[in-house]
């Protein structure tokens, strides 16, 4: 160290020198050796460069070089991201992955194995020749299933998400597209005749109903009261005779 220090220093150091930089720094900031050709000079950093990791110290706060694999690190022993070319597993830079595991050159990582996975086959569908479900003796029906988890790089690989196979119906001629949908109207304007037909007959059954007891009740009031029958037993009364 050089024999000059400064207390009056910038930059964050607390002490430093004209020819050697900080020589110790303020409190909270880490002090490294940055190399400039062939001298070294120290800095405080509130944070420690890429390919350094940081201690605390009583006195000092340091950062120091992590591995010459890693790029940075948690501590020299625990790598959070490596170098190109290396692949990082729990904490270590390698070269080539553990068996079980593959690497991933997205994230430079060496990552489980993940093999296809599909879901169950669906039903099998109608027996089908050209589209049509008619019109045929022997015709073909599908199934198909889904891909839920595609594989990684050395993965076992997807199977067929589709089968198909022969398959016999009973012969059937088609229905025309004009003659059915002429036989559909028909048939709807039956059922829409059939259903006014009926309202209408219900209407005037209501409609007689309605007009009987109307006449019923007109006799009722013509028709003249009956006249109370003499009592017989007055009109017989003996007739006194004294005289």
């Amino acid at each position: 160290v050089h024999p000059n220090v400064s207390q009056g220093c910038q930059g964050g150091c607390a002490t430093c020198s004209d020819y050697n930089g900080c020589l110790s720094c303020k409190p909270r900031l880490f002090f490294v050796l940055e190399r400039i050709g062939m001298k070294q000079i120290g800095v405080c950093l509130s944070s420690c460069p890429s390919g350094y990791y940081g201690t605390r110290y009583p006195d000092i706060n340091k950062c120091a070089k992590c591995k010459a694999d890693c790029d940075t690190c948690f501590t020299r022993n625990f790598c959070t991201k490596c170098k190109s070319g290396f692949y990082l597993y729990s904490g270590k830079c390698l070269e080539k992955c553990p068996d079980g595991l593959e690497a991933n050159n997205h994230t430079m990582e060496c990552t489980s194995i993940v093999h296809c996975e599909t879901s169950e086959w669906s039903p099998w569908s109608p027996c089908m020749k050209k589209g049509k479900t008619c019109g045929f003796k022997r015709g073909n029906e599908v199934r198909v299933r889904e891909i839920v988890q595609h594989p990684s790089a050395r993965g076992n690989p997807c199977p067929a998400t589709s089968e198909s196979r022969k398959c016999i119906v009973q012969r059937k001629r088609c229905q025309k597209e004009g003659k059915g949908k002429k036989n559909r109207e028909e048939k709807r304007k039956k059922s829409n005749k059939d259903e006014s037909k009926e309202t209408r007959q219900e209407s005037k059954g209501r409609a007689a109903r309605r007009q009987n007891r109307e006449q019923r009740e007109n006799n009722n009031k013509m028709q003249p009261k009956k006249r109370k029958a003499p009592n017989k037993e007055q009109d017989l009364a003996p007739v006194d005779t004294a005289h």
